[in-house]
């Protein structure tokens, strides 16, 4: 009998039909032989109701009541889920993240997790039981409730997967599988039978949404195979592992990610001297705001541009920081532009194919759309675009790495 953790999200527990939906999908999977931990997010839109409550009282609310306040909504449907699974004739038993004993720092809203016992899940497995657990927390040294941040629920499925060596770690969405673009934007977006570790992070931290970033550096860092499956219909989902779609020759470029929430600030006339770069930096770092891409032009008669981009609801912050510091700093001016989207181009078999850049940047020419800022890596190439083309750009580089086709069809052209 093998062992596979299943984690279900808000949208898939988000009524009482849902949840028994699931219990059936679990039960399903109990009666083929399979020991099947259950991991659950709360019902969709209750974090957002009890982060409204705790506003109405605290604009600021207390940390350490906050994550005692937001674990509740997992509590529910873990309760939930029991119920549904034993009047379905399954039995189970659920966990607070707790009484499991998931330990975490003490850094609440976004701790992160120290070590699991897996003592009380494998009993109650060798028991017969099915076993649900609360995602989204764990509890501090001292007992305290914690919570991981938004999307930790992922985090938690892949680090019982890792601590219990389940054979497989399975998230189930509202989605198939990992598509090589959102469909939404491209009709003709394949979705991929595998994709690897490093290309799913990339493609995660580029802007899909399909899966929680710090889920993915889990899963890689202790080879827990992911495969991110539908919990509305049937079908083989996404295969999330070491290997990608062909493991003999990977594809060219396995997909394309895009983000339109950044913003680009552009500082005029920095002083060309070692150390400008660290001192622009170090302000925005200290205020805790993100920097994705970098660009600095080359010095001219002393002075250079220097761009970088950050989320658009850290601008006006970013901005504001900056002009304090601008005497100090010796910059002219500096610029913010929200009308900028990021587009990254990822795929593994770019380590060992030439031109790929090139035609990237040529279908991007072809079509008149400028390229402000490139960053690149082994398997990725990220550009910043204006945001109105962003679209066609999608649809052009889909179309001209005939992402459409399956890798056997792309790789006998």
């Amino acid at each position: 009998m093998s062992l596979i953790v299943q984690k279900f999200g808000g949208t898939s527990v988000g009524s009482i039909e849902r949840i028994k939906a699931v219990a059936e999908k679990v039960k399903g999977f109990r009666e083929n032989g399979h020991d099947i931990v259950v991991v659950v997010s709360a019902m969709s839109g209750e974090t957002n109701r009890l982060i409204g409550l705790a506003q109405q009282i605290q604009e600021q609310a207390d940390p350490r009541e906050y994550d005692v306040l937001v674990s509740t909504g997992e509590q529910v449907t873990i309760a939930l889920l029991c119920m549904a699974l034993k009047a379905a004739g399954c039995d189970a038993k659920s966990y607070t993240g707790g009484q499991v004993r998931i330990l975490t720092d003490d850094t609440h809203s976004k701790a992160r997790i120290q070590e699991i016992d897996g003592s009380k899940i494998r009993a109650d497995l060798d028991a017969g039981r099915v076993v649900v657990v609360a995602g989204f927390q764990g509890s501090d040294a001292q007992g305290n409730i914690t919570t991981l941040g938004r999307g930790g629920s992922d985090t938690s499925a892949v680090a019982l997967a890792a601590a219990l060596e389940a054979e497989e770690c399975q998230i189930y969405t509202d989605v198939d599988g990992v598509y090589t673009t959102d469909p939404r934007v491209v009709d003709d977006a394949r979705r991929l039978d595998r994709i690897t570790f490093e290309e799913m992070l990339e493609m995660a931290s580029q802007g899909s949404k399909v899966l929680q970033i710090r889920s993915v550096e889990f899963a890689g860092k202790y080879q827990v195979p992911l495969r991110v499956l539908s919990s509305f219909e049937e079908g083989p989902g996404t295969l999330i592992s070491l290997e990608g779609d062909n493991q003999m020759e990977n594809p060219v470029v396995s997909g394309i990610a895009f983000n339109r929430d950044e913003a680009k600030i552009t500082l005029k006339g920095v002083p060309d001297r070692p150390g400008s770069a660290s001192d622009i930096l170090a302000i925005v770092a200290d205020a805790n705001i993100e920097v994705d891409v970098i660009v600095q032009n080359v010095g001219h008669q002393g002075s250079s541009d220097f761009s970088f981009t950050v989320h658009r609801n850290d601008v006006k912050k970013t901005v504001e920081l900056l002009l304090s510091a601008q005497e100090r700093l010796g910059v002219s001016e500096v610029i913010a532009d929200e009308g900028i989207a990021k587009l990254a181009l990822v795929g593994v078999g770019m380590r060992s194919h030439a031109g790929v850049a090139a035609l990237m940047f040529k279908v991007l020419g072809d079509e008149g759309i400028n390229i402000q800022m490139i960053s690149t890596s082994e398997i990725k190439i990220t550009v910043i675009i204006e945001e109105k083309y962003l679209e066609l750009a999608v649809r052009s580089i889909h179309s001209a790495f005939d992402m459409d086709q399956q890798p056997e069809d792309q790789s006998s052209k």
